[in-house]
């Protein structure tokens, strides 16, 4: 979000095919080249933990080829090794960032304290956006990521319509890291190779080719709701929450289908039960997006090739 919102006054009739309130996301899959490189900026620099690394034992190598990392047992990404694939193209869809939504401000401050001393190359800015205090950087093989807390529900604004206000006002990241990191440190050694505090996906802020056909897939198809909407931006989610997925066309207007690339691997969306998953394969199945079903997942494609997996909590 580097751009400032103006709110949609569109009434939208209450639907009864909306994804299950109680829905979120699940881990990110990236796809990426430098395995090793990837998770030491995960671990060291966004004190994520390693939660599994399964050994590539059919290459006979020793080695993992997926590496799963995360916060507190939680799942946040995972990095699926692919050392053959070209990297991602500006212009092409695909990942704009995945955002990780901190449960509070300090465990949010002492993440950003890692970024700055660890890696302050890869920090590229912040904003208040009134329903969250978000900061922005990309990982070594040029992956967006966001690192946000959210403001309480009570505090956010809502127009008429029950769409969401969200601005990009100036955050000073100093500022933040004064007020709330807990225990400045003197030096790197100082700081702890794990930050206190959980953290979860909040949400997956995708790049497409164009915001009408992207409107009718996550909201026609799937079933989010409308959160907010300005120029060549759409925000969508589940049970009221600011957003669970974001697209825009500000690097990739006209994008068509990705080619096979670097960079984002799957989305997860995790649903309340086994009976919300089959209840989206069959709105899938009526507005013809094809999709499988094996019975735990529900796997399918968005207009740009982007995968979803649908898994029930």
């Amino acid at each position: 979000m580097n751009a400032v919102p103006t709110i949609s006054t569109t009434s939208e009739p209450a639907r009864r095919d909306a994804i299950a309130t109680g829905s979120g996301m699940d881990a990110v899959t990236l796809l990426v080249g430098d395995l090793d490189q990837q998770v030491r900026f995960y671990r060291d620099v966004l004190l994520f933990e390693v939660i599994e690394q399964p050994i590539d034992r059919l290459a006979g190598s020793g080695r993992p080829d997926v590496v799963t990392l995360g916060r507190h047992g939680v799942p946040l990404v995972v990095l699926r090794h692919t050392p053959d694939l070209p990297p991602q193209q500006r212009g092409q869809a695909g990942l704009f960032h995945s955002a990780f939504l901190f449960e509070d401000r300090a465990t949010l401050a002492a993440t950003l304290a890692s970024v700055a001393r660890r890696a302050p190359q890869q920090y590229v800015g912040s904003a208040d956006h009134l329903v969250s205090l978000a900061f922005y950087v990309t990982d070594p093989e040029g992956n967006g990521v966001e690192l946000y807390w959210d403001r309480a529900r009570a505090d956010w604004g809502f127009d008429g319509q029950g769409h969401v206000r969200m601005d990009s006002l100036r955050l000073d990241p100093n500022d933040f890291l004064r007020e709330h990191l807990a225990e400045p440190a003197p030096s790197d050694a100082a700081i702890p190779a794990t930050a206190p505090g959980a953290a979860s996906i909040g949400h997956v802020h995708l790049q497409v080719g164009d915001v009408p056909s992207a409107r009718d897939f996550y909201v026609d198809a799937v079933g989010f709701d409308v959160m907010a909407e300005f120029h060549g931006a759409l925000f969508v989610a589940a049970g009221g929450y600011h957003h669970h997925i974001a697209v825009n066309t500000w690097n990739s207007a006209g994008a068509g289908p990705r080619a096979s690339a670097l960079g984002l691997g799957e989305i997860g969306i995790v649903v309340p039960t086994a009976d919300d998953v089959a209840a989206l394969g069959d709105r899938l199945a009526h507005a013809r997006v094809q999709a499988r079903h094996d019975g735990l997942t529900l796997t399918f494609e968005d207009p740009w090739r982007n995968v979803i997996k649908v898994t029930a909590g």
